[in-house]
């Protein structure tokens, strides 16, 4: 099975300070037919104007990472953390009993761009925490987050990767007896089930292998190792 996601199918919504295109139904976005992939059940690719930002807000039973893309957001929640997180930086929140929090763009002169993500945790009602990191690329394929050692710990069998092709660089990404989603956020790549540009991503389900070469800019993208499930 081969789940396209064209980033020009997106749902889309602007809303002021923000823009953002969401890969999977969200907020007012509804599509039955993108659902979520797997465990993986929201990429927002968000853009927030100078200044604008998420006032404080709830969410729980969730496993909630940011990706920061370029700018700056600044967190504060209601476990007690407060930062910045930057390009190269990851966020994790396991929202479980409940967890409220604002994002606001600290800078006024330059948007931020984030991908944030939600996936569905192993249990519900687990206790809230809060994680950031900077994770140095380690050649094409560098771990982020899973449920045991990586930079960040999520409540999920999940291994996500970030993915950073230099030109002409090729990868090849395997699901085994597992699932995967590859999403694309930079650069441009051309693969043996699909070609990818900023946006688009294609899930697999099992025994498939995708065959990357990166374009002349470089690719950049997340890479989900997913449990087999329904698209």
């Amino acid at each position: 099975m081969l789940y396209h996601r064209p980033a020009k199918q997106r749902g889309h919504a602007r809303l002021g300070w923000l823009d953002s295109r969401f890969s999977f139904s969200f907020a007012e976005y509804f599509d039955p037919a993108h659902m979520g992939f797997s465990v993986l059940k929201v990429i927002n690719d968000d853009r927030i104007a100078p200044g604008g930002g998420f006032p404080t807000h709830p969410h729980r039973n969730m496993e909630i990472i940011s990706v920061m893309l370029e700018g700056q957001l600044a967190h504060q929640d209601s476990t007690g953390e407060s930062g910045v997180i930057e390009p190269g930086e990851v966020q994790h929140m396991t929202a479980g009993q409940g967890i409220r929090h604002s994002e606001f763009n600290p800078s006024d002169s330059q948007a931020a761009r984030l991908l944030q993500i939600w996936i569905t945790p192993h249990s519900q009602g687990l206790t809230p925490r809060y994680q950031q990191a900077r994770v140095a690329q380690q050649g094409p394929l560098t771990l982020l987050a899973a449920e045991h050692d990586a930079p960040l710990a999520i409540a999920q069998d999940v291994r996500l990767y970030r993915v950073q092709l230099a030109a002409g660089e090729q990868l090849s990404l395997s699901t085994g007896e597992r699932w995967g989603y590859l999403h694309a956020y930079a650069g441009s790549a051309q693969g043996n089930l699909a070609s990818f540009t900023d946006g688009d991503a294609l899930g697999l389900s099992q025994q498939h292998t995708l065959q990357l070469t990166a374009g002349e800019q470089g690719f950049s993208a997340l890479w989900f190792d997913l449990p087999a499930g329904q698209a």
